[in-house]
């Protein structure tokens, strides 16, 4: 039995990895094509080939972490229905691979997988965009979020800040930043806006050329008075981190889940909505588990009777499976954010309904047989 594991294995790590390297191989042509319109913009010191090539080969783990379970399920489905077509798992069941034992052997596939899209997308993925994204800031300009950039919120004992950064600078300055501060009552109690910042390793911002505004309101005469102050530079203390702005500029789906948690924790602390950054922290929580789910997806093909040729068939059927997976949980994902459902049954939600089509599938082929 150990010999057909190994077999089984064998067999199926060979075609995930070939379906892998054609994919990642279609994705890293249409990302340089994509890319190859920044060449050159940024003049004869900028953005060039080697930058774009570059920053298209560290895109690969972030495409890898998404296509691995996609490929896991091509490829499970063309061993299982091959070995199917050549009567070979037909041996294979008269020789003691009983249906339990079989899903078994595809389940400890499966871990593997699991195991690597973790490892990848927890680890590899995020650090690769990173170093991605601070290539083309370095040889572009900035980085930055749609018109408005990043807003971030804090509370220091009874007064609230509203941060808001435009950009990111190549050695991880800040430009435009603007800060307003609240009073307990809620009312506007002055306005701070630096041309530039940079990050304080003490816990504070250091702020050029900077333009303040205090608003006082006198109680007793029930009038407002405005100061305003100019500085060359401003220490400003806060526990805002320069990972925290990182994050509210790049896509949640590039962080870490530490990264996320952390920051969750920190829109929480400060009153923001963290729906969005929740639903894809249990994504990325369950995300690795669906190579599990397209395993078990994989296993039916192996009981079906196959005519010559007929293969093709139900590679393409995978395939079709595994995208309206992908599509699925995009689609749960966009929805409970929108309707505020509950962030891990959205994002458990998909992997749920394959594994029970899957499982159905299974019984019923097993049980007809």
């Amino acid at each position: 039995m150990k010999t057909i594991r190994r077999l089984i294995h064998r067999e199926a790590l060979g075609a995930v990895t070939f379906v892998t390297v054609g994919f990642l191989a279609l994705f890293f042509f249409f990302d340089l094509v994509d890319e190859l319109r920044w060449v050159g913009r940024a003049g004869e010191d900028g953005y060039q080939l080697s930058h774009a090539l570059l920053f298209v080969v560290l895109s690969i783990p972030s495409h890898l972490y998404e296509l691995l379970p996609i490929t896991v399920l091509i490829g499970t489905i063309f061993v299982m229905a091959r070995l199917a077509q050549s009567s070979e798992f037909t041996i294979m069941r008269t020789s003691g691979m009983g249906p339990w034992r079989a899903l078994r052997t595809l389940l400890t596939l499966g871990g593997v997988f699991v195991l690597l899209t973790f490892a990848v997308g927890d680890y590899l993925a995020p650090l690769t965009d990173r170093t991605a994204q601070l290539i083309k800031v370095r040889y572009l300009g900035r980085l930055t979020a749609g018109a408005t950039g990043a807003w971030l919120k804090e509370r220091q004992e009874d007064h609230s800040f509203a941060v808001n950064v435009r950009a990111l600078t190549p050695n991880g300055g800040m430009l435009d930043v603007r800060i307003f501060e609240f009073d307990e009552k809620g009312r506007l109690a002055s306005q701070t806006r630096a041309a530039s910042g940079q990050f304080g390793t003490d816990g504070s911002w250091t702020l050029e050329k900077v333009q303040r505004s205090h608003f006082e309101q006198q109680s007793e005469k029930n009038e407002a008075r405005v100061e305003h102050l100019e500085s060359p530079s401003l220490q400003w203390p806060t526990k805002i981190s320069a990972d925290m702005v990182a994050a509210s500029l790049l896509k949640p789906d590039r962080m870490a889940t530490l990264d996320l948690f952390q920051f969750i924790r920190h829109l929480n602390a400060n009153g923001q909505s963290a729906q969005k950054y929740e639903i894809e922290f249990w994504r990325k929580v369950f995300y690795p588990l669906s190579c599990l789910v397209m395993v078990v997806l994989a296993l039916p093909f192996a009981y079906l009777h196959f005519r010559s040729g007929g293969i093709a068939g139900y590679v393409f059927g995978g395939v079709m499976a595994g995208i309206s997976f992908f599509l699925l949980n995009n689609v749960f994902g966009y929805a409970g954010n929108l309707q505020n459902w509950s962030p891990w049954l959205t994002a458990a939600a998909p992997g749920l309904i394959y594994s029970l089509l899957s499982l159905a599938a299974f019984g019923w082929l097993v049980l007809r047989r």
